[in-house]
């Protein structure tokens, strides 16, 4: 990107496009005006070749020993030194006269001086070049069927005329004059036309950081809007951010106090108390309480990575392996409560994922359901492949949650009230963000036989291509 001033980039390139256009528009007048001086001096030719044929003898003998000047007038004032078409230096038409025999009636006395033509004397009728003496002259032949006569008039070519240098000079004169106050006007309009965005950054740079409200400058330009919308949208990001961010503090706080409360009770009454089985107790709860608030750190340090949408290289995942490792790892948890877990459908089904965090959403899924699930009671784990999505449920037969709870269940920390189980209310919060991370549907139903809890994680099946690039990224 091009740094500097938008303004005078725009200054910049309208000035070489506005002098780039007249620079061709004055070359083509030049040539214009070229072509028709020249069609003009062969007219002057012609009528001067057409003059000479009508004399006699003697008046041939007195025009040869003259200097005939070829320039013409064309101002309004006939005989002023200005009103010639600008030559410095006479402009001298030489003539030959030659009869039906070819013997030469009457010839300049400079052509005699010149020598003969260097190139073949051609009879053709019409306007030409011909080189006389080395240099390049401009000549017209005329035959007079009545007389028999052949008269051939020249004048230098390299000097016909510099009415064409004229023409330029006027054509070049009020546009070399009209171009600094063209930039001048292009200028101020260019900062008239930015003058949205200074207004815009005037808006922005005295706003307070705390103020997130939309930007509002009133009545617009349409190229200016995309950009007003743009950041429009970016402060109604940041506001959604930060008070996620602030609501997430606060309820992380308030998730940590109770564990630490709680931490602190059990050792007071561990230094006070004489049993020392009251005392091992109290240790032991205290240990517990370490772990559910390391438990929690863990959990909010995982959702804040979700959050900060860090790259996380996916590729393609057996998702049966997972889910046996899950579940041999809650194996037991389950045996506490006499609870059997088991996996279910087409096992060696893919999905394109993080094996880390698809271990991390088995994890929360089966330990909720192991939780909230009723003792003595099933866990199953049912992969099921459709034509273009592997759906992953984990469902038990417990008591299930309340219709009116199920929106919420992905809510941080929310937890059902009346369940004595302990957890941190983000577990699903996690599986709800790792499914959306990897482009995958999260939503619920009802559990084994009509009981208990669903919970379906469907997965995209990915295309060959997909694949592919997948294992590379890897």
């Amino acid at each position: 990107m091009m740094p500097g001033s938008i303004r005078s980039r725009l200054a910049l390139l309208m000035f070489l496009s506005i002098t780039l256009v007249w620079t061709i528009a004055l070359g083509w007048s030049y040539r214009q005006a070229t072509r028709e001086v020249a069609e003009w001096d062969d007219a002057r030719l012609v009528q001067l070749a057409q003059f000479i044929v009508l004399l006699n003898q003697a008046d041939l003998l007195v025009l040869s020993k003259t200097r005939l000047d070829a320039r013409t007038e064309y101002s309004r004032h006939p005989g002023r030194a200005t009103a010639r078409d600008g030559d410095e230096a006479p402009r001298e038409a030489l003539f030959q006269v030659r009869d039906t025999d070819g013997h030469v009636l009457a010839s300049s006395a400079q052509l005699a001086q010149l020598g003969s033509f260097d190139s073949p004397a051609d009879t053709t009728t019409g306007a030409r070049i011909l080189t006389v003496g080395g240099r390049p002259w401009q000549s017209y032949l005329l035959r007079d069927s009545a007389s028999g006569r052949t008269v051939r008039v020249l004048e230098p070519s390299n000097s016909r005329s510099d009415l064409t240098t004229g023409v330029a000079r006027r054509i070049a004169k009020p546009i070399v004059l009209a171009l600094p106050i063209l930039m001048l006007l292009v200028w101020i309009s260019i900062g008239h036309s930015l003058a949205p965005l200074q207004a815009l950054s005037k808006v922005i740079r005295t706003r307070d950081a705390s103020k997130l409200a939309p930007i509002e400058l009133g009545p617009t330009p349409v190229e200016v809007r995309p950009l007003v919308d743009a950041i429009n949208q970016l402060l109604s990001r940041l506001r959604v951010s930060i008070h996620r961010e602030r609501a997430f503090t606060a309820d992380a706080a308030h998730e940590l106090k109770t564990p630490l409360a709680a931490i602190k009770v059990q050792a007071q009454v561990a230094l006070v108390a004489q049993d020392v089985a009251q005392q091992r107790l109290a240790m032991q709860r205290v240990v517990q309480g370490v772990d559910r608030s390391a438990h929690l750190a863990e959990q909010l340090l995982l959702l804040a990575r979700l959050d900060e949408n860090d790259t996380i290289y996916a590729r393609p995942v057996a998702i049966g392996a997972l889910a046996r490792e899950a579940i041999a790892a809650n194996e037991p948890d389950a045996q506490q409560k006499s609870m059997r877990l088991s996996l279910v459908g087409d096992a060696d089904s893919e999905v394109v994922a993080e094996p880390v965090l698809m271990d991390i959403l088995l994890d929360n899924l089966i330990d909720n359901a192991i939780k909230y699930g009723d003792a003595g009671g099933r866990v199953e784990v049912v992969i099921r492949r459709e034509s273009n999505f592997v759906m992953l449920t984990v469902r038990d037969d417990g008591g299930g949650v309340a219709p009116e709870y199920v929106a919420r269940l992905t809510d941080r920390f929310f937890r059902v009230m009346g369940n004595g189980a302990n957890g941190s209310g983000l577990g699903l919060s996690i599986v709800a963000r790792i499914a959306e991370y990897f482009g995958a549907t999260l939503d619920f139903g009802t559990g084994i036989g009509d009981r208990g809890l669903a919970v379906h994680v469907s997965f995209s099946v990915p295309s060959v291509t997909a694949v592919d690039a997948a294992r590379q990224a890897a």
